[in-house]
């Protein structure tokens, strides 16, 4: 698990590709500092294993399914990743939940300056915007964010300086290809909503007390 606040920006350094799948070198410094083989990275977000060290790069396959779920597969040979250790169980939550499992893709369509901050512009699948509401949490390229705008067609969140300089979203195109993570909790919950009617169809998707007594909540 990971809560999105990154730690250091690395490059790629080599890309081994196959049919649909790859290996990844990363450059990096601090992510490697008590790592070994087996642990876990989130690299643009995407939880990948390391499966090498050779002082400062690390290596890590990428199946095919995490090709096509994110924008890995666009990386080239000096792009730069933003980096993110697994939690210890005694690190602090600076984030949210983030699994590092990520859910699809979304567009960087406008930047727009507010004194300090950066408002940050993406379009993205319907099915990625049911799952986003204003003031929750975003996990774009592995960055935890908190949602400033919504509607049917995109979403905006706002940049402080010490985000823009320590990770790479506003260093990236518009029109650049970004990874997204919805908040896992509205996720789960919207699964059991939808197991509920499946088995009490008359039910309807009403949610009162009695609801939330009879599952368990109150």
């Amino acid at each position: 698990m990971f809560t999105g606040i990154v730690e250091e920006t690395g490059t790629i350094k080599k890309i081994e590709k196959g049919t649909s799948s790859g290996r990844l070198t990363i450059e990096a410094d601090k992510v490697l500092q008590g790592s070994e083989i087996g642990d876990s990275i989130a690299v643009n977000g995407v939880c990948l294993t390391i499966t090498g060290m050779s002082g400062h790069l690390f290596t890590a396959d990428v199946m095919a399914e995490t090709i096509r779920r994110s924008n890995l597969g666009t990386l080239s040979s000096g792009s730069r990743v933003n980096l993110e250790r697994a939690m210890a169980a005694d690190g602090r939550f600076g984030g949210h939940i983030v699994s590092g499992h990520i859910d699809g893709t979304g567009v960087i369509t406008e930047y727009t300056r507010e004194e300090n901050a950066i408002w940050v512009t993406i379009t993205c699948d319907k099915k990625l915007l049911k799952y986003i509401i204003e003031k929750g949490s975003i996990t774009i390229d592995g960055i935890s964010l908190t949602v400033a705008y919504v509607d049917d067609r995109c979403f905006k969140v706002s940049i402080i300086p010490h985000t823009a300089e320590e990770t790479t979203l506003i260093r990236r195109q518009t029109g650049a290809v970004v990874n997204l993570e919805n908040d896992v909790i509205g996720k789960y919950v919207d699964k059991l909503l939808h197991f509920k009617d499946k088995e009490e169809p008359d039910a309807g998707k009403k949610v009162d007390m009695n609801f939330l007594a009879e599952n368990g909540f109150l």
